[in-house]
């Protein structure tokens, strides 16, 4: 425990950008990655109370990074007692309980932590796209508006960016580029962002701009078996051979235990 609270700094700092879907985040992350925030407030606490409430979460935090809901749990429901309404402990709630595939106890957290703090831009983000994954798509667009309108929200491209996913759900690509591109902007390092734009062109036959969607992502991060398989699929609609084998080849040495393997086995490429 000790050894935990000392590494807090450092690792809150670490959950912060693995978070919030900036240039930082890598796409092995692109579609896996949950396109949910972390509960680390930028708020200074207001009092000692609410001070103590806020290390528990954010111990919470740091054990659900490391898959320890268990335990994630019991640190909010600490931060809970010592202070019933603090908003990001029940954030967090709704997090673990979505990871758990617990959707009516993720929900109700969720919900308590928007009446506690209905403009919160974390919760909204968090909670629209709890929604978008729960095929509430429309319901959940309004949520991830108030989190990228809010003003003193420090990363806005995270909810356009989910916002984006979530218009590509409802197959309003139309919608979903405006989105990305939008995340994009206020993040040009938002890999996430630049996976979805390259799917897209790839399902609509512009391979020639997926493929620079996908160059300009090898260059801010190596290639995982997902952009690898995309990637790769790219150039065989483009007939670059060379290409096409350079990526099977890594694909079978690097993971070769990955669905997109399996898939490649099967020449499943669509």
């Amino acid at each position: 425990m000790k050894n935990l609270i000392s590494r807090l700094a450092g690792s809150l700092m670490a959950i912060a950008l693995l978070a919030s879907g900036c240039a930082t985040t890598g796409v092995g992350s692109a579609g896996r990655q949950a396109g949910a925030q972390l509960p680390v407030s930028e708020q200074t606490p207001k009092n000692e109370t609410e001070q103590r409430a806020k290390v528990h979460t954010e111990l919470g935090a740091l054990y659900f990074v490391d898959g320890r809901a268990a335990v994630a749990l019991e640190e909010a429901r600490i931060a809970l007692s010592v202070d019933a309404n603090y908003a990001p402990a029940y954030n967090l709630l709704g997090l673990v309980h979505m990871s758990l595939n617990e959707p009516g106890l993720a929900e109700g957290n969720f919900r308590q932590a928007l009446r506690i703090a209905p403009g919160d831009p974390e919760i909204n983000n968090n909670f629209g796209w709890f929604l978008c994954q729960n095929n509430r798509e429309k319901q959940a667009m309004a949520h991830f508006a108030l989190a990228a309108n809010n003003p003193l929200y420090s990363t806005p491209t995270k909810p356009n960016t989910n916002a984006g996913i979530c218009a590509i759900r409802m197959k309003d690509d139309k919608a979903a580029a405006a989105y990305l591109l939008e995340a994009l902007r206020l993040a040009p390092g938002n890999t996430q962002a630049m996976y979805w734009l390259a799917d897209m062109d790839y399902r609509q036959g512009n391979y020639a701009e997926a493929r620079r969607w996908m160059s300009s992502i090898e260059k801010l991060q190596e290639l995982d078996a997902m952009l690898t398989w995309l990637a790769l699929r790219i150039e065989r609609k483009l007939g670059n051979r060379e290409a096409e084998f350079r990526l099977a080849t890594q694909l079978r040495k690097r993971f070769a235990e990955s669905p997109e393997h399996r898939l490649l086995s099967q020449g499943a490429y669509e």
